[in-house]
């Protein structure tokens, strides 16, 4: 499990390319079988499964100082990839299919994943104080909000799994937002959520394809260049938006203050620098 500290937007103006890829970009979820980041930032931990070669089990690490993995945790795990696999929480084993969630509550003591071929498992995993129970969710279950149109390139489908109506968690809230066929800008208008942390993951882009991310402050703002299968940590003081080069999906996953899906400060792209 890496550790990455959490950062002061002061020192943005300063960092180069690599140092803010290196901070804030995610590269390598998916290169192994098992792969973890722990962010100060929250204290979330992101990680990446593929269960293709042999199930794989989810361990604690030094910097969680826990007996198991979801002692003080609660986990998000979301199949991005594109054939079904099986989260087995204690004994008990879990369907997910293609962009399906699973919510694992705090306490599960065994956690493992299996799946062949194009299974591939995002997990994002927030500190608890409640316990709730594990639960499933698919996109028939989460009601769907339509935002955007085709004039302005942000038609797009927002899917609510973990939130303040739906699946109940301690402080975790997570869905799935798909782009329509040429549409290319999400997230609009940028905004801030300075009692929240946020991760994004995107997928389902072609190799050629890429994502030119926004961050930073609204009157200073950066921009990552960004792959299939990779996440940006987006601290509670950064702008998060941004727009690809072709169709796309992204799971966002926040933790912290409140889970308030509307606690925000929208930054309208004419206010952006």
């Amino acid at each position: 499990m890496k550790v990455r500290h959490a950062t002061d937007p002061d020192q943005i103006p300063g960092f180069d390319t690599d140092a803010l890829r290196s901070r804030f970009l995610v590269e390598d979820l998916f290169g192994s079988a098992i792969s973890m980041v722990y962010s100060h930032e929250d204290r979330i931990v992101v990680g990446g499964v593929r269960p293709s070669a042999g199930p794989v089990t989810l361990e604690t690490a030094d910097p969680l100082r826990a007996g198991h993995f979801l002692a003080r945790r609660e986990l998000g795990v979301v199949n991005v990839g594109t054939d079904p696999g099986t989260v087995t929480v204690d004994g008990a084993d879990h369907q997910l299919g293609a962009k399906e969630v699973l919510y694992v509550g705090r306490g599960s003591r065994e956690v493992s994943f299996a799946g062949e071929g194009g299974a591939a498992f995002y997990l994002v995993s927030t500190p608890a104080h409640a316990t709730h129970p594990t639960r499933k969710g698919t996109l028939a279950d989460a009601t769907p909000i339509r935002l955007g149109e085709q004039r302005s390139s942000n038609e797009r489908t927002i899917y609510k799994f973990i939130h303040a109506e739906g699946i109940q968690s301690c402080q975790l809230v997570l869905g799935i937002t798909e782009l329509a066929a040429g549409s290319m800008w999400n997230t609009m208008p940028a905004h801030v959520h300075d009692r929240r942390t946020e991760v994004y993951l995107y997928f389902g882009l072609e190799p050629e394809d890429r994502v030119v991310h926004l961050m930073g402050r609204p009157d200073q703002t950066r921009n990552l260049i960004v792959a299939d299968r990779q996440a940006v940590i987006s601290p509670p003081w950064s702008i998060h938006c941004g727009f690809g080069t072709g169709n796309y999906a992204f799971v966002w996953a926040m933790g912290g203050e409140n889970i308030d899906y509307a606690d925000v400060e929208p930054y309208p792209i004419t206010e952006l620098r």
